[in-house]
């Protein structure tokens, strides 16, 4: 399929994991992409590998300045903006939540929450003037109980800005969705062995996510296939918020059968 001829998306966050997966998805349904991310010679090299229709660029989301770079660098190089897919943030306050900072809770706010409207505050121009849309990269974590109660509030928010966003520009055309993931194998979890097998078991599915699996749901909010939904979160998690993962119905208790 190629949904994405003639479009030019953003993605933040891009040098790995989820980011990447996501800009190489779009790029390989025909769209021009813009890859930022912190670590400038990896986000470089994973543009070099998509092929001369991306560029990488570093980009840090919690400056106004480095954002609008961004933004202007896409429309330079590529005439237009299409689609920004908000995928930065992370857990970065690692105190219990009884101890936590107000100077943490305002850095997890700035790069999860702030960020991701400074992405689209800066995009929104060529939006409107294209049509486009906005895809951010929320968690289970601001939908459900999960731990990490400051990066489960910045995410809870994202889904807040989103629906505010999609009532406010969807008269403009303009649309904005959510994908919220589950636990997904990225290098974050490296230096953590066993712990993804171990997560796996939580999971109605019997494992944990890829990159390409969020990439997919990406692809298809961004794309015209869901030009009649704004204002949503898709959940791409396994089934792990059915309940708890330790009830199996099918498999033991009254309920049980054989396939």
């Amino acid at each position: 399929m190629q949904r994405f001829e003639g479009k030019v998306a953003l993605v933040t966050a891009a040098a790995q994991g989820i980011g990447s997966a996501v800009a190489q998805r779009l790029a390989d349904e025909g769209a021009s992409v813009v890859l930022t991310d912190l670590q400038e010679e990896k986000v470089a090299e994973v543009a070099k590998e998509i092929g001369s229709n991306a560029i990488g660029l570093k980009a840090d989301v919690t400056s106004r300045g480095d954002v609008d770079a961004a933004v202007a660098a896409a429309v330079e190089r590529f005439g237009r903006l299409d689609v920004v897919v908000n995928n930065a943030g992370g857990c970065i306050v690692r105190s219990v939540p009884e101890d936590a900072t107000d100077e943490e809770w305002h850095a997890q706010l700035d790069l999860t929450l702030v960020g991701a409207s400074r992405c689209i505050q800066a995009a929104l121009p060529q939006l409107v003037q294209n049509r486009g849309n906005v895809v951010t990269i929320s968690s289970v974590n601001g939908l459900a109980a999960f731990g990490n109660l400051e990066y489960s509030a910045a995410k809870a928010g994202q889904v807040a800005m989103t629906v505010n966003y999609a009532a406010r520009y969807g008269n403009l055309g303009v649309r904005f969705n959510v994908v919220a993931p589950g636990t997904i194998r990225t290098p974050n979890w490296d230096n953590q062995p066993g712990t993804l097998e171990k997560f796996g078991t939580m999971y109605p599915l019997g494992r944990v996510g890829e990159p390409e699996d969020i990439a997919a749901a990406v692809a298809f909010l961004a794309s015209d296939d869901a030009s009649w939904i704004t204002g949503h979160t898709l959940p791409v998690e396994g089934g792990v918020l059915t309940g708890p993962g330790a009830l199996d119905l099918t498999t033991s208790g009254p309920f049980k059968k054989e396939y």
